[in-house]
C-alpha cells in the first residue's frame, strides 16, 4: 500500500505556554477527502497551520507526500511550498487573490515561478476554470469584479493549478449562499486530489467526506467514516453535532445530546 499523502503523528502545538492540539494523530490517504470537524477555538485552523509549517509542533511529527516536514527549516519549507505539493483555500478568496492582479496573473503565477511558459501556464488556467465551471472569459477580471461564488471557484482552480496532491480547505463554503456552497461541493467532490476539508458545519463536510475526524478542546475525539460517525456517534460532542443538524438527526435527541455535553465540561 502507498503511504499516505499527510501523516500526523501524536501532534502538538502550543501558542506560548497555552497549548491548543494535544496529541492528535491523523492519516489522508491519496484522493481521499478527511472532514475535520470542531467549534471556534477547538484547534482545527491550527492543524492546517501546522500541515502548511506556519507554526511549529511542540511535539510529534508531521509526514507530507513522503517527506518529514516536522523540523523543516524556513529555507526547506519555501523550497517545499515551491513544489506546489501541497496547497490551501481560504475562507474568504480575497485573502489568496490579489486584488489588482487580473484572474490570469493569479491563475498561473505558481506555474511562472516553476519556469512554465506563459502559453502553457494561461492554457492550464483555461482548463481549470472549465473545471470549476466558470467561462475563460473571467481571466481578464479583477477578482473585485466578479461575485463572491465565482472568487471561490477561482481559488479552488488556484489551489489546483500545480497539480497538488493535498488541498486543506479552511471553511471553503461558510461565506457563500446555498446554490454557491452547493456548487463549490459538487465541484470538490469531482477532483482527484486529497483534500482536507476543516469546518464547523457538519451537514457541508458530510456531503463531501468519505471520513470525518472532530476535534473536541485541541484533541481528535473521533475519526471513523463519515456513515459510520453519523449513525453512531459516540462522543458527547459529535452526539450534539449530529443532533443539530436536521438532516442528520440520529435516535439521540438534542436534549440528550446536549445534556450530556453539560456533564461533560462540568466534569
Amino acid at each position: 500500500m502507498s503511504e499516505p499523502i499527510l501523516r500526523v503523528a501524536d501532534l502538538s502545538v502550543s501558542y506560548g505556554r497555552q497549548r491548543v492540539l494535544h496529541g492528535v494523530t491523523l492519516d489522508v490517504e491519496p484522493g481521499e477527502t478527511v472532514g475535520i470537524i470542531g467549534e471556534t477555538g477547538s484547534g482545527k485552523s491550527t492543524l492546517a497551520r501546522a500541515v502548511l509549517g506556519l507554526v511549529p509542533a511542540s511535539a510529534g511529527s508531521l509526514r507530507v507526500d513522503g517527506s518529514d516536514v516536522t523540523r523543516f527549516s524556513k529555507r526547506q519549507w519555501r523550497a517545499f511550498r515551491r513544489r506546489g505539493v501541497v496547497q490551501y483555500v481560504f475562507q474568504d478568496p480575497l485573502r489568496s487573490l490579489d486584488p489588482d492582479l487580473t484572474i490570469a496573473d493569479s491563475l498561473i503565477e505558481p506555474l511562472l515561478v516553476r519556469g512554465v511558459a506563459r502559453a502553457e501556464a494561461v492554457a492550464r488556467a483555461e482548463e481549470l476554470l472549465g473545471r470549476v465551471r466558470l467561462d475563460p472569459d473571467l481571466l481578464g477580471r479583477l477578482p473585485g469584479a466578479i461575485s463572491g461564488g465565482q472568487r471561490q471557484r477561482v481559488a479552488v482552480a488556484r489551489a489546483l493549478i500545480t497539480d497538488p496532491a493535498l488541498v486543506i480547505l479552511d471553511e471553503p463554503v461558510s461565506a457563500l449562499d446555498a446554490a454557491n456552497r452547493v456548487l463549490v461541493l459538487e465541484i470538490l467532490r469531482e477532483l482527484d486530489a486529497a483534500l482536507l476539508f476543516i469546518s464547523h458545519d457538519l451537514g457541508s463536510v458530510a456531503g463531501i467526506a468519505d471520513r470525518v475526524a472532530v476535534i473536541y478542546r485541541g484533541e481528535l475525539v473521533e475519526d471513523r467514516p463519515t456513515r459510520e460517525l453519523i449513525t453512531a456517534p459516540a462522543h458527547a460532542y459529535t452526539r450534539l453535532l449530529v443532533s443539530s443538524v436536521p438532516t442528520l438527526r440520529s435516535a439521540t435527541s438534542d436534549r440528550a445530546a446536549r445534556d450530556e455535553l453539560r456533564a461533560l465540561l462540568s466534569a
